[in-house]
């Protein structure tokens, strides 16, 4: 026995000092930079929703694993504990390549500046040498022959090694299905998923989107209700003027919406809705006992889905109008829940999904949005923040028969903008693990996949000067940002074009 020690003394010590100088350096590393370390754990696809407790779980495992490889009597508990934690590493990497839908960043230290692969060859390596040192250790005093407990102390390292790889990949399974089910407010940052292709100098801040063909991008301007420009992917830049008779109605505030081959002049406070042909850009008519409308957005050349205070003690409804009916508008009182006033609690955003043949409405101060067919059918979704009441103060004066806010509302969701399974929000509310420097400077998109109705994923958005984004607007393959006098194209690539592509095939239902 006393040989046997003597000639494998040398590769015993070599071994065990090679994990505890690996678990000191990474641990004292994780806990030296420990709120980074938790935001990149956050950024994992096994471990997002775990990231609070595993920070610190982690570097207390690995200073206690390299203390137990110090002393004779715990340093085979030290081995197996070695070799169950680089094996539930290189599991991680594993799964990471060959399974995730994204790779995060690499850890901090010396083992950044190794690639993946690399990082999955070094573990693999430490793997081997906490085998060698399980199987080298010497063995203890026992009848059983030395050989036989050598053997027993592999088969015991095969089991350990087989439930570490199976912790995580039942830990993959749970994370996945908490971030994108039942998330706990963590954001998972995915890089690659736009790319700034074309930033355009528009002169003027008062351009809004008023649509899209296939290959150009449609603004109006609310100083000049009359005048459209059109920008194709090229930057070439096109002016149209709508020729317009003046009729004499009380016009408030007009808007161009685009619906090709037809363009629309909208003011729902008087309420009129002309339409005309893109092709010469002159009204030919304008649509019959329209309601008065808050918002509306067009879905083909006869019919909108509009937004309107006509409700119920004059609260928000959401509704379907269609020319060709002989019941032209069609409510549906149901689909915005009443908080508090049924005014300002369901204000938000409407918009009009062709390719699912829906409209979507989100929600300004809470942390939601409802999906409803033109007939009514309808389903609700939750974004991954926690508001899911209003946080806004209401007044009633002038006798109670006008309501104001009293405070500054809470904004929850921004801007939106939507694209066959896609639906793309500008947050207002930080996450869990997040950067505050990078919301002071970027506008932070959430995406969500509405036919699985699950959380995505999210992307910054930064502008020159860190200049407030306005509105959004998605294709097939752009993402339009207006932000100040500037239009920035984006081109979707990555996860993002993958999920568009998929559903090519979606035209409605």
């Amino acid at each position: 026995m006393n040989k046997y020690f003597q000639n494998n003394n040398k590769i015993i010590h070599l071994i065990r000092f090679l994990f505890i100088l690996l678990f000191v350096y990474a641990a004292v590393n994780k806990i030296i930079a420990m709120e980074t370390f938790t935001v990149q754990l956050a950024q994992s696809p096994l471990l997002s929703a775990f990231a609070g407790w595993v920070s610190w779980f982690v570097p207390l495992i690995e200073i206690l694993i390299a203390v137990m490889l110090i002393f004779p009597k715990t340093r085979m508990v030290g081995l197996y504990g070695a070799l169950g934690l680089m094996t539930m590493f290189t599991a991680y990497i594993f799964v990471v390549l060959h399974f995730s839908s994204f790779v995060p960043c690499s850890c901090g230290g010396i083992l950044e500046k190794m690639s993946w692969n690399v990082h999955l060859v070094f573990n693999l390596f430490f793997v081997l040498l906490a085998l060698m040192g399980l199987f080298y250790n010497p063995p203890r005093k026992s009848k059983v022959k030395p050989n036989i407990q050598s053997w027993n102390k592999l088969k015991y390292a095969f089991v350990l090694m087989i439930l570490s790889m199976g912790l995580i990949v039942v830990m993959f399974l749970s994370s996945e299905k908490i971030i994108h089910k039942k998330n706990p407010f963590i954001r998972r940052y995915i890089k690659q998923t736009i790319k700034l292709i074309n930033k355009i100098d528009l002169h003027y801040n008062s351009y809004y989107f008023a649509g899209s063909t296939a290959d150009k991008i449609f603004l109006g301007n609310l100083t000049d209700p009359f005048e459209i420009i059109s920008i194709d992917t090229l930057k070439n830049r096109s002016k149209h003027s709508i020729a317009f008779t003046d009729t004499g109605e009380p016009f408030r505030k007009i808007f161009v919406k685009i619906k090709a081959p037809y363009f629309y002049l909208l003011d729902g406070s008087v309420p009129v809705i002309y339409r005309g042909k893109m092709s010469d850009w002159t009204i030919s008519g304008k649509l019959e006992n329209i309601p008065h409308f808050t918002t509306a957005v067009p879905v083909d050349s006869s019919s909108f889905v509009l937004r309107n205070n006509d409700g119920a003690g004059s609260q928000h409804q959401l509704g379907f109008y269609n020319e060709n009916k002989t019941l032209r508008i069609k409510y549906f009182p149901i689909l915005l829940q009443k908080q508090i006033d049924g005014i300002f609690d369901t204000d938000g955003m409407l918009l009009y999904n062709e390719y699912r043949k829906e409209m979507v409405y989100v929600y300004y101060y809470r942390n939601g949005f409802v999906q409803a067919s033109t007939e009514g059918k309808f389903k609700r979704g939750t974004t991954i923040d926690t508001i899911t009441h209003a946080k806004i103060k209401v007044t009633e004066i002038n006798n109670h028969t006008q309501r104001r806010l009293s405070a500054p509302p809470y904004i929850v969701n921004a801007l939106t903008a939507t694209q066959k399974n896609l639906l793309f929000i500008h947050s207002k509310v930080p996450g869990r693990y997040e950067d505050p420097k990078m919301w002071a400077n970027a506008s932070v998109i959430d995406v969500y996949d509405i036919e699985k109705e699950i959380y995505l994923l999210s992307f910054p958005i930064f502008t020159d000067n860190g200049t407030k984004i306005k509105q959004l607007y998605l294709t097939d393959t752009y993402l339009y940002v207006l932000s100040g006098k500037n239009l920035y194209v984006y081109v979707i690539k990555g996860q993002l074009k993958e999920n568009l592509e998929k559903n090519n095939n979606i035209t409605g239902r």
